[in-house]
């Protein structure tokens, strides 16, 4: 089920890709300054959009700290 926009108006998340979140850090920040600012093994050893998002859709505490710092840069 597709929650309409109108019902989430504070959520800046709301609408917005993981991938597309995972793509614009990588692009601000690149692959070690954001292995630096989020330590996970995803974004510091052979990294990967495809790889980081496997882990990150499986780990909520590390897909918490991905957002939040996406929060943060825009």
């Amino acid at each position: 089920m597709t929650i309409p926009k109108e019902a989430q108006p504070n959520n800046p998340l709301h609408g917005v890709k993981l991938a597309d979140i995972l793509e614009v850090l990588v692009k601000k920040y690149g692959w070690e300054e954001l292995g630096d600012r989020i330590n996970i093994r995803c974004f510091t050893h052979n990294p990967s959009i495809k790889s980081s998002l496997t882990f990150l859709r499986k780990t909520p505490w590390a897909r918490e700290k991905v957002e939040q710092l996406y929060l943060r840069s825009i």
